[in-house]
C-alpha cells in the first residue's frame, strides 16, 4: 500500500514553522502520511517550538530530528530519509512557498499506477509568485541544460515538491550537503533513466529581503553537479515500486478532501 513520507528541513524557521506544519497537517491525504520535521541545528526558537508542538501532533504523524549543529539543508533531507518509513517520500520547505494542498493531485498517478515519480511543475504567470524575472529564467535556463545532457523533458527541475520511491532516494549516492542536494536529486534520477510525470502546483516566492536564501552562486553550482553527474555511470535503482498501467484502464482517481484542521496557535512565534 502507498504511504508518503514527508520530510521538512529547517533552520531558523520560527517565523514560519507553526504554520507551516499546521498547513501540511490539515490535508486529507488518500494515503497513509508521516511529517518528518529534521532541525538542523536551530539557534532561534525553532527547537522549542517544535517541542510545543509534537504533543498534540504526534499522533498526526509528526516525528521530529535535531542536528546538534547547522549541517547543511541536503544533511538534513537525508537525516529525514533514513527515518522515512512510506514507501514514497516528498521534500517540502518550512518557508510557505509551496502549498501542502497540492500534494494529493501529485499521489493521483501514484495510486492510479500511472507513474512512480511525480514533479510538482511551477508555470510562469499561472498560481505562480516568482521573486523576480531573472530568477525565473534562471531556473529555466537550468532546467534546459539538464534537459540537453540527459536527453529528458522535465519543465522545472528547481520545483521542491518532488515524490520519489523512497528506496529509490535511499539507493542515489547523493553527497550535497547544501541546496544542491535537490539538483543532484533531479540529475542522478535522469542520468538514471527517470521520466517524472509532471503535475502543475501553486508557487510563493520569497524575496531576499523576506528569507530568501538562494543566489547567483547556486545557479552556477547547479550547472557544476549537472556536469559531474553527466560525466559519471548512472547509479543502478532498485525496481519502482507501481505497475504502470495504460490509460485506457486506469481506474477512477480518489477525490482530494480537505481534512479537519488540527491547528495550534501558538503566540510570539516570531523572533
Amino acid at each position: 500500500m502507498t504511504a508518503l513520507s514527508i520530510v521538512m528541513p529547517v533552520f531558523n524557521e520560527s517565523a514560519t514553522i507553526v504554520r507551516a506544519i499546521n498547513r501540511v497537517l490539515a490535508v486529507d491525504y488518500p494515503c497513509p502520511m508521516q511529517l518528518i520535521v529534521v532541525d538542523d541545528g536551530s539557534t532561534d526558537t525553532t527547537p522549542q517550538l517544535l517541542q510545543q508542538l509534537l504533543g498534540p501532533f504526534t499522533d498526526l504523524g509528526l516525528t521530529t530530528v535535531r542536528h546538534p549543529a547547522n549541517l547543511g539543508k541536503g544533511a538534513a533531507v537525508r537525516t529525514g530519509i533514513q527515518t522515512a518509513t512510506g514507501t514514497h517520500v516528498l521534500i517540502l520547505d518550512a518557508d510557505l512557498e509551496y502549498s501542502p494542498s497540492d500534494i494529493p493531485a501529485m499521489l493521483v498517478p501514484v495510486l492510479n499506477g500511472v507513474a512512480d515519480h511525480v514533479f510538482g511543475t511551477r508555470i510562469f504567470g499561472l498560481n505562480t509568485r516568482f521573486p523576480s524575472y531573472r530568477f525565473a529564467k534562471g531556473g529555466r535556463f537550468t532546467t534546459t541544460v539538464a534537459n540537453i545532457l540527459f536527453d529528458s523533458c522535465i519543465t522545472d527541475m528547481h520545483a521542491c515538491l518532488k515524490i520519489v520511491p523512497l528506496e529509490q532516494f535511499r539507493a542515489l549516492m547523493l553527497s550535497q550537503k547544501g541546496f544542491g542536494l535537490d539538483t543532484e536529486l533531479t540529475a542522478k534520477m535522469l542520468r538514471a533513466g527517470v521520466r517524472p510525470f509532471e503535475v502543475p502546483v501553486t508557487y510563493y516566492g520569497r524575496t531576499c529581503g523576506e528569507g530568501k536564501k538562494l543566489t547567483w552562486r547556486d545557479g552556477l553550482e547547479c550547472l557544476r553537479i549537472l556536469g559531474i553527474t553527466r560525466l559519471h555511470k548512472p547509479d543502478k535503482l532498485p525496481a519502482a515500486t507501481a505497475a504502470i498501467v495504460s490509460l485506457a484502464s486506469m481506474p477512477a482517481a480518489p477525490v482530494p478532501r480537505r481534512g479537519d484542521h488540527h491547528e495550534v496557535r501558538i503566540v510570539n512565534a516570531a523572533t
